[in-house]
């Protein structure tokens, strides 16, 4: 029988990863308290809350197999790290993102912190543009 063998470095992340999860179960619980009305916000505010609670899911998803695929790379060292790192600080920052720019009283628009939302995009994009020129100059 075959097994999978992470290295250290992907094994240490994806383990962060799957634990967290827990997190994102649990912003599920309050979506459906904001579902139901039981947390008072505007319009905007529940279609950013929905957008950060998927980005955190979806992402959290890519980051874990972003951990596989980063082991068929020749990556190593300090870069090795940072392409594991990437996507899964895209999680962080785009989820975090949309709720920063979407908090308060009767916000109707995007507030400043929305450019922790940008900044989780270029991650996402530089880790995936990494890890994909990566796996194909293996």
């Amino acid at each position: 029988m075959n097994h999978l063998v992470l290295s250290d470095a992907s094994r240490i992340v994806a383990g962060i990863l799957l634990l967290s999860i827990v997190t994102i179960e649990f912003g599920g619980w309050f979506m459906t308290k904001i579902v139901r009305g039981q947390v008072p916000m505007t319009d905007f505010q529940k279609a950013f809350a929905r957008a950060g609670h998927a980005h955190a899911g979806v992402l959290v998803t890519l980051g874990l197999i972003a951990q596989v695929l980063a082991d068929a790379t020749t990556f190593d060292g300090g870069v090795g790290w940072l392409v594991r790192l990437l996507i899964p600080a895209a999680a962080i920052l785009m989820s975090g993102g949309f709720f920063a720019a979407s908090a308060g009283r009767n916000v109707t628009q995007p507030t400043k912190a929305v450019v922790i939302l940008w900044l989780g995009a270029a991650c996402l994009a530089a880790g995936t543009l990494t890890l994909g020129i990566g796996l194909l100059t293996a």
